[in-house]
């Protein structure tokens, strides 16, 4: 059977406005029944481990889907959402891909967690596909390739566009912007319109620009291991 871990964050709060955020509800539940109804075996981490913080916001009606709600009214995803094992006890070895669910969390956390960047450059390292979503394409600011360079330099990518942020109204609330950050490290960066659903892959690396694009990069990371 095929294993495949997901990522989520354990920052809780958003910048200094007082306000929470944590991972995008749609961006873990589209992904998990993608790859439970594929028959694939699923790890939850998290830097804390335990139950990690939700964006408030993705729970609103506004934001909720048909894979949310299955997900909330789903007593085995919960439980496991719940006991999220700690991100510096996972090996590479044990499974055949990674998936990171955005939300604004990640851009705390993850992106600066020495424990994630070394996995996610040893899953490159084992020849094993990356998929990340939304902001999380994010935690790639620090990751090398085997050459010692950023990962992203000269690989196709996406994430959550400046335009989106600002859609949002959190451009200067959060401690960088993905569309910056990925051309910054340089990143040949390309997007789809903001809030549809859009994803690229190049090599190993499987990008998706928003929460829209959550089953779809699932889909296409499933391709890569079946």
């Amino acid at each position: 059977m095929k294993k495949v871990l997901i990522v989520l964050t354990s920052h809780s709060v958003l910048g200094n406005t007082g306000r929470k955020t944590g991972f995008w509800l749609e961006e873990l539940a589209a992904p998990y029944y993608a790859f439970k109804d594929a028959g694939v075996q699923m790890v939850l981490a998290s830097p804390l481990g335990g139950q990690p913080p939700l964006d408030p916001k993705s729970n609103e009606p506004s934001f909720q889907t048909e894979l949310t709600r299955r997900f909330e009214a789903d007593p085995e995803a919960t439980a496991q959402l719940a006991s999220t094992v700690r991100l510096d006890s996972v090996n590479q070895a044990d499974f055949d891909t990674v998936f990171y669910p955005g939300g604004h969390g990640p851009l705390w956390d993850l992106a600066e967690d020495p424990h994630s960047i070394a996995l996610i450059e040893s899953f490159i390292a084992a020849n094993k596909p990356v998929a990340l979503v939304c902001h999380a394409p994010g935690v790639l600011r620090h990751v090398k390739n085997a050459a010692g360079r950023p990962l992203v330099e000269g690989k196709k990518v996406t994430g959550f566009t400046n335009t989106e942020e600002e859609g949002v109204g959190l451009t200067n609330v959060v401690p960088f912007l993905v569309e910056d950050e990925l051309k910054a490290k340089g990143g040949l960066y390309f997007k789809g319109e903001d809030w549809a659903s859009y994803v690229i892959s190049d090599g190993l690396l499987i990008t998706g620009q928003n929460p829209a694009s959550s089953a779809a990069a699932a889909v296409e990371l499933l391709q890569r291991i079946a």
